[in-house]
């Protein structure tokens, strides 16, 4: 028996390990992914104007813009009438104030927040007529078709020889002529513009040669 118990006891012995214990461990957790960075979007002035415009209402229900403006970048320097980042200046006859919007479809450094943002307020002066507000309602055509009508009075033939060349887009009242006009601006700036056609906004008819 004495032999039989000491036989136990070594079996028991060697079934324990000195080891310790080990875990059972997971899959390694996956590095965090970056979020996808979106691409930038390029608008038409009218469809921005609009998104503005919107923005604008809730600070004065009364607001009217007087003008729109679009921004070259090297992404979208202005082809096909739409830009990366428009300008839109909005009035408020009742505050007598002006308040300036933008809209940004840009993701790249030095470019405002993308949606739809604003600048501090100022005076304004309904009197002004370099500062007319108009009718949302004429706005019936976009910067698209502005595009092309000037393109057909000289754009073209000047963009083969100038690749590239930034294209501005102004939206204004006229008060002389009585009516809203797309000014289409090729050049960076009003010194530099090699060309500048005016197209009705509310036919895209175009009215003529400004340079």
């Amino acid at each position: 028996m004495r032999k039989l118990a000491l036989l136990l006891l070594v079996a028991a012995l060697a079934g324990c390990s000195s080891e310790p214990t080990k875990t059972a461990e997971g899959p390694k957790p996956a590095a965090a992914q970056k979020p996808a960075v979106k691409p930038p979007e390029f608008q038409t002035g009218r469809t921005a104007f609009y998104e503005m415009y919107r923005a604008a209402r809730q600070w004065a229900p009364d607001v009217k813009a007087f003008r729109l403006q679009s921004s070259p970048t090297k992404e979208a320097p202005g082809t096909d009438g739409k830009a990366e980042v428009w300008l839109g200046w909005f009035a408020s006859a009742a505050k007598r104030e002006v308040k300036p919007y933008t809209w940004s479809g840009g993701t790249g450094e030095n470019l405002p927040e993308r949606g739809v943002s604003f600048g501090p307020v100022d005076s304004f002066n309904p009197s002004n007529a370099s500062t007319q507000p108009f009718d949302a309602g004429f706005l019936k055509s976009d910067s698209d078709e502005a595009y092309k009508a000037a393109q057909a009075k000289g754009g073209e033939a000047l963009l083969k020889k100038n690749p590239g060349l930034p294209i501005i887009y102004t939206l204004d009242w006229d008060a002389k002529s009585n009516e809203l006009i797309w000014h289409v601006s090729y050049g960076e700036t009003p010194q530099d513009y090699k060309l500048k056609i005016a197209v009705n906004a509310s036919t895209g008819g175009f009215l003529k040669k400004e340079k």
